[in-house]
């Protein structure tokens, strides 16, 4: 244990200089004695190509010892011995080689190992390879605060009661009768990761001998290690001056191409897992993970926590959480589209549409559009009912209930994932500040109240100017979304009349829907588009503001990202839910966009069905669209790679390359980290619950996006990206205050399709005030006689307008031309004292309509702040643990060092060093 911290690694003894943590040293004479290794190109290793791949060559070197087999695989240095732990890439045509080599330099002043190699294909590309020995970690480990394990856990069982006993006792021998849970996996083939069932400890080197260490090459993981370095990596200069400093301003100036650590070798083998066993962690996370034969199955997360870190462990964690609290959903959303499908034939309203062969409805546009049975729109009353029934305003409260609980437990769930991962005490370092913030305020300077270093300031007006302009940005964008969808208004208006003069009889008869489902189409390739133009837009507002820090830049592109996004995705909606139909005017007195165009009227079955088409396309392309160019695109551009290599090296033998050239040549990570990924889920979410009153089947179909998504992302992660950087994270960040939001948002917009889009508040008024049970207390089908009949009003046809009159006079319905016609509105007779004006009724339904609003607002809130006071954030056996934690870890604590100190004094006795003349 001693000699693991003397600086004796590998059997050679090294010399070791510790350098001071705010020093860099940039000469010459110290690269001798830190590193065995030279920076000049005439030391590289040009590498060979090897006709068989590298799991072949480990499979038949088992006899070998492990340096020679270490020396195939990829992941060492040549000696075999040296763990690679991260990989920088630079062209050797790159003029910034003055900076490399004194980052370089620097990065062996620091105690890293480095070796060079070109590439295979291209002999201008350079890897860097770098090793960190076990003194360089134990050092960082320090001063970063790694937790690491030092004693196993000691779990707490509460006391449980006999009757309690006697019942458990019961239910494990029923649960013996049923089968195994299919959806756990086989415990056989993951890993035991001893470092979750140990108590954890931020890593000191005084106190080493308080942790588990088996072996030093492997007490830090790749992933930990891999960080450590991106961390000294972080704070070296390649040039003198306070701000330069850190691989990532070398990346941005082009010093490097690429910097990433490596996979743990191949994610294939020839061999079956459960015969041979795993190859390496990446094979067992595509078997277990990312292989589509396991889509049913929990995701090992901790095993994704410790290959890809808590930042990506936390994302695949929530998303799984999601995907879990949607089955409940979709089953209830199922249950109301069933529940609309059995009561078809039983529906009054539906009947008389159907049964409504003598009411002719009014053309629905000038000129072109025909007179029209009632009875032609059979189907689409049919259709409107399966999503416009009695459980309707139920699964709008229980969705609006169920967005609140899956808030808060995912926060439960959480605290629990961060008690496991070793989280709760995490907080994230005093973060640094950006290379542009620096570069822009370097001139002025204010001591950082935390560091007390002198650092770059922004005055105040300086920031509220830059917040000033990029407001107005975000307005001038949302402008113009409103823009895009006036001209899908347009578009709406303006084909409807081309549609109905349509030679094709489909078409023609169909002509609201034929315009409707190409706005749908139209207006998702404009929101495609937009959104390219929307990340730049968001780049420039965001650069324009100059955040202090990182974190501080990504969560305001993140919100900046998000409403343009969220405006550009829904805005069409919030126009055919609220706006269509609702300010058209009358037959005779239409309201006229620009004084030309008349405004688009709702089918006569109701507005709702063109609401359920916006959604469904839109959500059905979208996620379609997004899993393509997850997958889709990562692939194609794979596959042109290898297809470059092998018209360069040609086909004739395998070509097998080594592990950084393989991930070299897979695709980085996405600029913005996680942002695609939470983005899309959020999106989905709010499809889920803004509208859902409208489209029941919404959570049904995100759930079978999910399941798809999980093994999509978890695909992508594990074979065609690059490995990234492990990242600690205590939650997921500005996201959870968005979803927050949403919810709020989904209560308001659900009262609102009910009482304004649907036909539910007018059906009510209806069956307690006007129909043949008024009065009666009841609302069953047979109150709904004669509803279709009140809820039309008389139209004269001789009162239409010049140009709206249309071109046939009605004669083909009964041999005689029409003298009325009907429309859906709530106004007096053509002969009455006020001709066209409101009736009684429509009042009624008005004041409904909004105390509906009041009511479900204020009962819905109130229901989702009871479940929010009632659910703690932490479970009471979690606190319980915790708080036991605390307890044991001081004895063990004292235990441990009494137990060392009386192994040293026996150890003294032992060599004849003991005190006769201690005291007694």
């Amino acid at each position: 244990m001693e000699a693991s911290s003397s600086g004796i690694t590998n059997g050679k003894t090294k010399v070791f200089h510790p350098v001071a943590k705010d020093v860099n040293i940039l000469f010459d004479e110290l690269e001798a004695v830190n590193s065995p290794c030279k920076d000049d190109d005439s030391l590289l290793h040009p590498g060979n190509l090897t006709s068989t791949s590298d799991d072949a060559s480990r499979l038949e070197t088992g006899g070998e010892t492990a340096p020679e087999r270490n020396k195939s695989n990829g992941l060492y240095f040549r000696d075999g011995k040296c763990r690679i732990d991260y990989i920088l890439v630079y062209r050797k045509s790159n003029p910034q080689t003055e900076k490399r080599e004194v980052f370089e330099r620097n990065i062996r002043a620091e105690g890293l190992q480095m070796e060079k190699e070109s590439s295979l294909i291209n002999s201008d590309i350079i890897f860097v390879k770098l090793h960190a020995p076990w003194e360089v970690l134990g050092r960082y480990a320090e001063q970063m605060n790694v937790r690491m394990p030092f004693r196993r856990k000691i779990y707490y069982l509460p006391r449980r009661y006999k009757f309690m006993s006697r019942i458990d006792k019961q239910i494990s021998r029923f649960r013996r009768w049923l089968p195994k849970k299919p959806m756990r996996l086989d415990k056989e083939t993951l890993p035991d990761l001893e470092e979750n069932d140990c108590y954890t400890a931020p890593f000191s080197q005084q106190r080493i001998h308080h942790f588990i260490i088996h072996n030093k090459d492997t007490f830090f993981n790749n992933a930990t290690r891999s960080r450590i370095v991106h961390h000294i990596l972080q704070r070296i200069k390649y040039e003198e001056g306070k701000n330069k400093i850190g691989l990532n301003r070398l990346l941005t100036n082009g010093s490097y191409e690429a910097a990433f650590p490596l996979h743990e070798g191949s994610y294939r083998s020839k061999n079956s897992i459960r015969t041979h066993g795993a190859e390496n962690h990446r094979h067992l996370l595509y078997e277990c993970w990312a292989s589509w034969g396991v889509w049913y199955k929990y995701q090992p997360l901790d095993l994704v926590r410790r290959y890809f870190g808590e930042k990506i462990g936390l994302y695949f964690a929530w998303l799984g959480w999601y995907t879990g609290m949607l089955f409940p959903a979709a089953f209830i959303g199922l249950f109301v589209f069933l529940y609309g499908l059995t009561t078809l034939d039983h529906c009054q309203v539906s009947k008389e549409v159907c049964q409504a062969i003598d009411i002719i409805m009014c053309p629905v546009c000038d000129k072109y559009c025909p007179f029209m049975r009632l009875s032609d729109s059979c189907v689409y009353a049919k259709v409107t009912h399966l999503f416009d029934n009695g459980a309707t305003v139920f699964f709008a409260v229980f969705m609006a209930v169920w967005a609140t609980v899956f808030l808060e437990f995912w926060k439960r769930r959480r605290a629990v994932i961060a008690y496991d991962w070793d989280l709760i005490d995490w907080e994230e370092e005093e973060e640094e500040i950006r290379p542009q913030f620096e570069a822009k305020y370097s001139k002025k300077e204010r001591m950082n109240p935390i560091s007390g270093k002198p650092e770059p300031y922004q005055a105040f007006a300086d920031k509220c100017s830059r917040l000033i302009v990029s407001a107005s940005g975000i307005f001038f964008m949302i402008c113009v979304v409103i823009a895009a969808v006036f001209g899908i208004v347009i578009y709406r208006v303006v084909t409807v009349s081309t549609f109905a003069a349509f030679k094709w009889a489909l078409i023609r008869n169909n002509s609201q829907v034929a315009t409707t489902g190409t706005a749908v189409c139209i207006n998702f390739c404009i929101i495609m588009l937009l959104n390219v133009l929307y990340e730049k837009v968001a780049l420039l507002l965001t650069n324009l503001e100059q955040p202090r820090t990182e974190s501080e830049w990504e969560n305001s592109f993140t919100l900046k990202m998000f409403l343009f996004q969220f405006v550009n995705l829904n805005s069409s909606t919030f126009y055919i839910a609220f706006f269509l139909g609702r300010f058209t005017g009358h037959p005779g007195a239409y309201l006229r966009l620009i004084n030309r165009w008349r405004l688009e009227e709702c089918h006569p079955s109701g507005c709702l069905i063109d609401l359920c088409m916006q959604m469904g396309i839109i959500m059905v392309l979208k996620q379609t669209w997004n899993n393509f160019m997850e997958l889709g695109y990562p692939l194609i551009q794979n596959w042109w790679t290898r297809r470059k290599v092998r018209q360069e090296h040609g086909t004739e033998r395998k070509i097998s390359f080594p592990q950084w050239e393989k991930d070299y040549n897979l695709q980085p990570m996405n600029a913005y980290g996680l942002f695609d990924e939470y983005l899309e889920m959020i999106l989905q979410f709010g499809f889920t619950t803004i509208f859902v009153a409208a489209f029941p089947l919404a959570p049904l179909l995100a759930l079978l996006n999910n399941i798809i998504e999980i093994r999509l992302d978890a695909y992508k992660f594990v074979t065609q990206w690059r490995r990234p950087l492990a990242s600690r994270a205590k939650d997921i960040g500005i996201w959870y205050g968005i979803l927050e939001g949403i919810g709020i948002l989904s209560v308001i917009t659900n009262a609102f399709v009910i009482a304004i889009t649907s036909d539910f508040i007018p059906r009510l008024v209806y069956a307690y005030k006007y129909g043949p049970c008024a009065g009666q207390g009841e609302a069953g089908q047979k109150c709904m006689v004669g509803y279709v009949n009140a809820s039309l009003s008389v139209f004269q046809i001789s009162d239409f307008e010049n140009r709206s009159e249309p071109e046939s006079d009605g004669s083909e319905f009964s041999g005689t031309p029409l003298k009325y016609c009907r429309y859906r509105d709530y106004r007096d007779p053509p002969h009455s004292l006020v001709p066209y004006g409101y009736t009684l009724q429509f009042w009624h339904v008005l004041a409904a309509r909004l105390a509906f609003i009041i009511v479900f607002e204020h009962l819905v809130f109130c229901i989702k702040h009871l479940i929010s006071y009632l659910i703690p954030d932490l479970p009471k056996d979690l606190r319980d643990r915790m708080r036991r934690e605390k307890y044991l870890i001081q004895e063990m604590m004292y235990e441990a060092e009494l137990e060392r100190l009386q192994k040293e004094r026996k150890e003294r006795k032992k060599n004849g060093k003991a005190h006769h003349n201690e005291w007694p």
